[in-house]
């Protein structure tokens, strides 16, 4: 698939948007979660802006982004602490300065890659999770990746789905013990 991410970004800026309203969930998820100096994840990050304007001084975040002009305009955005990766967010080496983290966002991955990657992808998040960690993430249309985080150790602590838009978000916590973190692990590949 080859998509303009530059232009598709462009959307969060139409008030009114599917992304703006997705936007201001996720943000809604994130909030709480963000109540003191916390260490993030952020797997296609774009440019940030979800996490980037909430994190809370003395936070460590690390961000991931493919496309090189996203990834500047989230370094550009970024306070002391966080670190914008241009390369590849499939895979578990970028997020070796920062796991265990106690927040991974996975926005805009589920619904680019395929379903097998996807419960590749949720099933090898507790290696990036301290105790107790949560993910907040979406996708358009279907609902399933919700089994997926259940059968995996997780709790669902929120789910949006409005009748009127595609756009789904959720909000999961781990509840087991983490796995070890391991480098290399391919965990999606756009599709």
């Amino acid at each position: 698939m080859t998509r303009d991410w530059i232009k598709w970004h462009d959307e969060y800026e139409i008030p009114g948007s599917s992304l703006a309203r997705r936007l201001e969930v996720v943000r809604g998820y994130l909030r709480p979660l963000l109540d003191r100096p916390r260490r993030v994840i952020s797997m296609c990050a774009g440019d940030g802006r979800d996490v980037l304007p909430l994190l809370p001084p003395g936070s460590r975040a690390v961000l991931v982004e493919w496309d090189s002009e996203l990834a500047a305009r989230a370094r550009a955005a970024a306070g002391e602490g966080v670190t914008v990766i241009t390369g590849d967010a499939g895979t578990t080496t970028p997020y070796a300065e920062i796991a265990p983290a106690e927040i991974v966002l996975a926005c805009g991955v589920f619904g680019n890659i395929s379903y097998e990657d996807t419960r590749r992808t949720i099933a090898a998040l507790p290696s990036l999770l301290t105790p107790g960690g949560a993910v907040v993430w979406t996708r358009a249309g279907s609902s399933d990746v919700r089994e997926i985080f259940a059968g995996n150790g997780f709790t669902e602590l929120g789910f949006t789905a409005p009748d009127d838009a595609r756009f789904r978000v959720g909000l999961h916590r781990l509840d087991r013990d983490p796995d070890p973190y391991l480098a290399d692990v391919r965990l999606f590949n756009f599709v």
